[in-house]
């Protein structure tokens, strides 16, 4: 951690300071960072370690050891076969039962090690990754807010999930296999110089040429990789929008628009992707045509040195060859592992960008050297934000909030007001800042967005220079014009003497209560989310009996208790994804009970607290607010049936949809043919083996030149089929991500509004699941596919070798040991599916839980629940590894055999072809010809096996694609049928509705009737819960009737076309949604800017009472306002929602509490726009705030799921009924 220079703010006089915003440099990704992941292991986890590397490296070396038995027979085999024969028939025998179980102890072993390897690299992977995650999480929320505002949003969604499962996968089984197969290359180069230390010189050579090309190449194929990472981080970025947003989404038919964002980013990920395919090429190439030619080369040496006399048994050369024959199988299972390696140092160098930024002072007094209770004093403090620090928000400003009374700020929207809550929270103060480099916002690709968005602005607003962007909700904007000199912080915040920041921050935290304007709530149950406002009291370890009697207390007072009390499961009720399943009134009545602290005389900051409330509910919420910061700007908010595929119709589905590739996979399928040349080495290792037969020196000379050279040929063929392939499937396996990625997304973006109020669907579940399931279809389908191809070619040959040579051998090896290998690796495949499934489940559910905390950090920290999430992500992360240990046992078994179990067949070939061999049955020609290529196809078919679990987390990914693709998407009932007859707006009809939310019990409406004519300005009223939101939902067909219809002038919107209907509405919600790009893009959201001129522009967003403001800036409407508007004012995001609304023209407009985020001027100004607006269309209405609709058309007052009263304001109040006692407690009952 960066040592924190001397903080002015800390000085009651506080002297000037420059504020300081330091970038951290880029972070490139190295070898030391994947290091450094195995720094978080514990004692036992460096046991376990020690042992699975040992017992990884002791596998590998018992295929080296069986070249020795081989090579031992082999030296016989000259005796036995000499004319006359040096050792008879018998002894022959003896020997070969005797090695025999040389081979079969050699299986025993390998299976025993192979268990220990397997169990005890899964369990380190898993462990590992879910400490590296849990600190991950640690140090984000140990960051400042400013730091969280300027990640992309969903990026560290992103990170505990795709980048965390990359990272998994690079320290676990690939991470093994790489061990085994580097033990497999160095023992047979150890068994290789103890036999002939000369000939192992030779083939040491290609050791030398690989580390050169690894060495090349590798650096570049890294940095694209991160680069890719890059790009791949801003698409979940638009994806975690566009999740969280849904419903404006929906509502502005901005689906395709936000998913040719989306694609833009995948696109440019794709083609970095695709710069990789000529590098991975030339690697993979050189490797493998450098591994066949040493094989020749070692081939000619060994021959020559057989003729030379400087080795006479021709077993030794048999050894060698072998091993330098293993070394070739082994170098190529090693590339695999080691761009899993490559791609895990990428993965790690992201969490540490984030664990090692530094982080802020927390301070070091408590009580009872401070108490909570004294004034807060601001003494001329002027301030900045970080990443604007030319332009100054607060300008030496002096306040006094004194302790025991209710202190109210007000101010229009920008001024300031959730600038001071912010600096009091201490999620800002007044020393340097800093910013994670590695996470900023999202850059533009090639300038296209830039000029895309440029071309329409104006010179005016270009020439309009240094006026303030007073942004006080949530982040600072980047759009400041930086040729303004840098803003001096200065100034102290202070209470009894004491400077904020020397304050412990969790203590002085614990002692605020913060209700603030958008209210969030944990997917939790009611109680628990009042209960963690007990968090740093003297209650918090209180029994829960206690504390459900403290949180029944807190909603007594919140006046909470009563809609409580309906709920069939009371205070246990489940809230849902942000408190979905309650209206904004209830969320706001549940969030300022969790403010409520049991203490007398604690702080209360109350941001517009009342703005999504009801007329009793502000009324009860301002008198249980004691010292009250509060800013004077013054409902509501069926997943789809998923198909369980086969896992063999997934792929076949996935393969039939490249048939427009198919130039691709034919110029591949030959490549695969060149490149699965293995085959040909048992016919040619025969040769080679014939050669020591002969008597003649010469022959010798001139066979073995032969053969070697036939060796480089075969080469050239290998190395040219892998080049073409690995060029092809990378190229392949890019595109293939990219399109299912986009399709993926797509399809989620149209699906109904009830999929995404499911538990399991909520918007960090989702942004998972677009990022690592097209990631998984490209680990298979991509050069793992092509792997596997090369892997059937070589099965194929061998048996087809194997059978002209020598039948019975081949139908031994066929019925047999081939039943065996493919039981054991069926098996395996069935349980990597089923722990697939469970991995899948667990990390979702984690992912959900820590994106749902992360989205929700001021309501963390203002609770100073950070050890609360720390602790149940740890629990998750913890039932995962039980889980996985749980798995791990019985599936590293079954893992262990079907590793093992070629050696054991192998075993039983040699004996059977040994017997054929005593017999005089098969030559020697036949039988090393039919056990090399027996040999030879085991291994093939154990490669193959070894993509069982990339196959079995594609396959539950395909599953997952293809299901959710099949399942009806939101208007998938087209007609060309529109509203008829729109001039002068629309007649709604509510018909005995009945209806109830897909995830809750409770019916909103039991037959609700309502009508609203032509051009009428109706205005929606009543408590919090009652049905208001409901119905601005049915109407933009979010959802369906249980029962009844609603017509729009006398035709069912059912029978109309969604896109088509929705494109003559515009909703304002209650909580505006912005989205990363400029002020024109989020006005424009949804519809072609090329129709709409920039005069029509102007003048809605003076209508909205907002051109003013972002002219002022001084890239005007070509402002980018960042991550979810995050550089704009709560007002000035609701404004630019009206200013959406108004540029549709639409012939109904709906307004969700559409003013209650604006201050009185700003509120006077807009609602006179809609007033102006509402001509020639139908407005409706829902308002808490009754001054807003006094003047409407009609009132409908809605309660107990019915409409209670309707009729103009006069009229309801000469009723004097439920209107009219609201009007008295807003004092409009006159």
């Amino acid at each position: 951690m960066e040592k924190q220079p001397p903080g002015t703010a800390s000085s009651e006089e506080g002297s000037d300071k420059v504020i300081e915003v330091r970038k951290r440099p880029e972070r490139e990704p190295g070898f030391k960072d994947y290091i450094r992941v195995f720094s978080y292991a514990t004692k036992w986890d460096i046991v376990i370690y020690i042992f699975a590397s040992i017992a990884s490296i002791g596998a590998g070396t018992t295929l080296p050891l069986m070249n020795i038995v081989f090579g031992s027979l082999a030296g016989q085999f000259t005796n036995y076969f000499m004319d006359p024969p040096r050792m008879t028939r018998h002894e022959f025998e003896v020997l070969l039962d005797q090695l025999s179980l040389y081979m079969l102890g050699l299986f025993l072993g390998r299976f025993v090690l192979n268990c220990i390897n397997k169990f005890c690299f899964r369990m380190i992977g898993v462990r590992l990754s879910s400490a590296i995650r849990l600190h991950y999480i640690q140090s984000l929320f140990g960051q400042s807010v400013h730091v969280l505002d300027s990640m992309p949003p969903g990026s560290a969604a992103s990170t505990i999930t795709a980048t965390a499962n990359t990272l998994q996968i690079g320290i676990s089984e690939k991470l093994g296999t790489f061990m085994e197969y580097n033990g497999t290359v160095w023992c047979a180069i150890v068994v290789a110089f103890v036999w002939s230390w000369k000939l192992t010189l030779v083939t040491f050579s290609i050791v030398i040429f690989i580390l050169i090309v690894v060495s090349i190449f590798m650096p570049f194929i890294v940095r694209l990789q991160d680069q890719q990472a890059k790009s791949e981080a801003k698409a979940n970025g638009v994806a975690s929008e566009s999740f969280s947003s849904i419903r404006m989404l929906t509502a502005c038919g901005a689906q395709k628009s936000m998913s040719a964002r989306y694609s833009q980013w995948i696109d440019d990920a794709r083609a970095k992707g695709q710069r990789m395919a000529p590098l991975l090429a030339l690697q993979f190439g050189l490797v493998f045509f450098g591994t066949y030619s040493v094989f020749g080369l070692s081939f000619w040496f060994g021959t020559k040195q057989f003729a030379d006399g400087e080795m006479t048994n021709p077993g030794t050369t048999m050894v060698v060859l072998l091993s330098v024959m293993m070394i070739i199988m082994s170098v190529e299972r090693i590339a695999n592992p080691l761009m899993a390696v490559s791609r895990a140092m990428v993965a790690a160098c992201e969490f540490f960008a984030v664990i090692d930024a530094p982080r802020p002072d927390t301070g070091h007094l408590r009580e009872p050297d401070v108490v909570a209770t004294n004034d807060i004093v601001f003494k001329n403090v002027v301030f900045a934000y970080p990443s604007r620090p030319h332009v100054k928000i607060l300008d030496s400003l002096n306040l006094t909030i004194e302790a025991g009374k209710n202190t109210a700020i007000v101010g229009p929207s920008g001024s300031g007001k959730s600038t001071v809550v912010g600096l009091i929270e201490r999620w800002y103060d007044l020393r340097e800042q800093h910013i994670i480099e590695k996470t900023l916002g999202l850059e533009k690709i090639n300038g296209t967005e830039e000029n895309n968005t440029k071309k329409h602005d104006k010179k005016k607003n270009k020439e309009k220079k240094g006026r303030v962007i007073e942004s006080d909700d949530n982040e600072e904007s980047r759009d400041a014009d930086e040729s303004q000199p840098v803003v001096l912080l200065s100034g102290s915040i202070t209470t009894g003497g004491k400077a904020l920041t020397d304050i412990d921050l969790k203590w002085w935290r614990s002692q605020i209560g913060l209700v603030q304007q958008e209210p969030f709530l944990f997917n939790d149950t009611i109680f628990r989310n009042v209960a963690y406002g007990l968090i740093g009291s003297a209650y918090e370890d209180s029994s829960e009996e206690e504390k459900r009697q403290l949180v029944k207390e807190a909603c007594h007072e919140a006046f909470a208790d009563e809609f409580i009390d309906r709920l069939p499961d009371g205070y246990d009720t489940a809230v849902g994804d942000g408190g979905a399943k309650l209206s904004g009134g209830q969320r706001q009545r549940i969030a300022i009970a969790r403010s409520i602290k049991l203490s007398l005389g604690q702080p209360i900051e109350a941001d517009d607290v009342t703005g999504g409330e009801d007329a009793s509910d502000q009324e009860v919420a301002l008198a249980k607010t004691r010292t009250a910061d509060a800013p004077g700007d013054n409902e509501e908010s069926q997943q789809a049936s998923s198909k369980a595929l086969n896992v063999f119709y997934s792929f076949y589905r996935l393969l039939a949809e490249q048939k427009n590739r198919w130039v691709y996979m034919v110029i591949a399928f030959f490549a695969a043919c060149s490149a699965a040349g293995t085959p040909l080495m048992s016919w040619l290792f025969a040769q080679v083996f014939q050669v020591f037969t002969f008597v003649d020196i010469d022959t010798i000379r001139s066979k073995g030149q032969f053969w070697s050279l036939m060796f480089v040929v075969l080469a050239v063929g290998v190395g040219l089929g892998y080049f073409f392939q690995a060029a092809i499937a990378v190229h392949m396996q890019h595109d293939i991500s990219a399109m299912y990625k986009k399709e993926y997304f797509e399809s989620i973006l149209f699906q109904n509004t009830a999929f995404f109020d499911e538990d399991e669907n909520s918007h960090g579940t989702l942004v998972a699941r677009v990022a690592g399931d097209p990631k998984q279809l490209e680990e298979l389908l991509g050069l793992n596919m092509a792997l596997l191809l090369m892997a059937v070619f070589n099965i194929a040959g061998a048996l087809a070798i194997a059978y002209a040579f020598g039948w019975k051998l081949a139908l031994v090896a066929t019925f047999v040991t081939m039943p065996i290998g493919l039981f054991a690796g069926y098996w395996r495949f069935k349980y990597e599916l089923e722990f697939e499934k469970m991995n899948a489940a667990v990390f979702a559910e984690s992912s959900k839980f820590a994106a749902e905390a992360i989205g929700a950090f001021r309501t963390v920290s203002s609770l100073t629940m950070e050890n609360i999430i720390h602790s149940r992500y740890d629990k998750l992360l913890q039932s995962h590894v039980y889980e996985a240990y749980k798995k791990a046992r019985w599936t590293s078994v079954l893992f262990g055999f079907a590793d093992s179990v070629n050696i054991g067949c192998q075993g039983l070939i040699f004996w059977y072809g040994g017997r054929l061999l005593a017999s005089r049955e098969y030559s020697l020609i036949d039988f090393f010809v039919c056990f090399m290529a027996v040999v030879q196809g085991a291994e093939a078919a154990g490669q193959g096996l070894s993509y069982g679990p990339n196959a079995a987390q594609a396959s539950a990914a395909a599953n997952r694609i293809i299901s959710l693709r099949n399942t009806g998407r939101q208007n998938s009932h087209v007609t060309p049928d529109q509203i008829p007859d729109t001039e002068g707006g629309v007649k709604i009809e509510l018909k005995n509705a009945h209806f109830r939310y897909p995830t809750r019990d409770i019916p909103v409406f039991t037959g609700i009737d309502l009508t609203i004519n032509k051009g009428q300005f109706a205005a929606l009223v009543g408590p919090s819960g009652c049905g208001k939101t409901s119905v601005i939902s049915l109407l933009e067909r979010f959802y369906s009737l249980d029962k009844g219809d609603i017509l729009c002038n006398g035709k069912s919107i059912y029978s109309l076309d969604a896109n088509q209907y929705r494109k003559s509405i515009s909703l304002v919600a209650q909580e505006p949604c912005m989205f990363q790009g400029t002020i024109r893009e989020n006005i424009f959201l949804g519809i072609d800017a090329e129709t709409i001129s920039d005069e029509r522009l102007h003048q809605v967003c003076r209508d909205a009472s907002i051109h003013d403001f972002i002219v002022s800036l001084p890239d005007g409407y070509n402002t980018d306002i960042g991550s979810k508007g995050f550089s704009l004012s709560g007002g000035q995001k609701q404004r630019i929602s009206i200013a959406r609304a108004l540029i549709r023209d639409p012939k109904i407009l709906l307004l969700d509490e559409a003013t209650s985020s604006l201050d009185s001027e700003s509120e006077k100004l807009v609602q006179a726009a809609f007033e102006r607006a509402s001509k020639g269309r139908t407005m409706i209405c829902v308002a808490h705030r009754l001054a807003t609709v006094q003047n409407a058309d009609v009132i409908f007052v809605l309660g107990e799921g019915k409409v209670l009263e309707k009729g103009t304001h006069n009229e309801l109040l000469k009723m004097q009924g439920v209107y009219w006692h609201m009007c008295q407690s807003q004092a409009l009952d006159r």
